[in-house]
């Protein structure tokens, strides 16, 4: 069966809590994300196996241009099957059609190659403050 791509669908907080903590390699927390994209995101792509959730990734905005891709997760058994960059070319259009001008993104340095050559970003100077 293929895999479905879907933007703005829904999702139980549960299994998207599952997901995050086998891709980040936590407990499994109880984080109510589905009132949290609802209230602070321009949208999130699920990628979905039959009913399964197996990717996820999430577009904070600022409720203007910028737009801040956040927490793009693929289950490990669904990993090296082009769905992570499947789901950020449906955020990146998706953002754009929402208005915004802007996609930023920070990522750990082995994501690098990911992030500029399969989905196209480009470096920038940033500053951040470890809180």
């Amino acid at each position: 069966m293929p895999i479905t791509y879907l933007w703005r669908c829904e999702f139980s907080d549960a299994a998207l809590n599952q997901l995050h903590a086998e891709a980040f390699a936590h407990d499994v927390l109880e984080i109510g994300w589905w009132a949290q994209v609802n209230r602070h995101s321009l949208g999130w792509v699920c990628a979905l196996d039959g009913s399964e959730l197996i990717g996820f990734v999430n577009v904070a905005w600022d409720g203007g241009v910028h737009a801040f891709l956040l927490d793009t997760v693929v289950a490990q058994s669904a990993r090296r099957r082009g769905i992570a960059a499947q789901m950020v070319a449906m955020a990146v259009r998706e953002t754009k059609k929402g208005g915004c001008e802007w996609l930023h993104v920070d990522f750990d340095d082995h994501l690098k190659h990911f992030y500029f050559d399969k989905c196209g970003f480009k470096p920038t100077k940033a500053g951040l403050i470890k809180l």
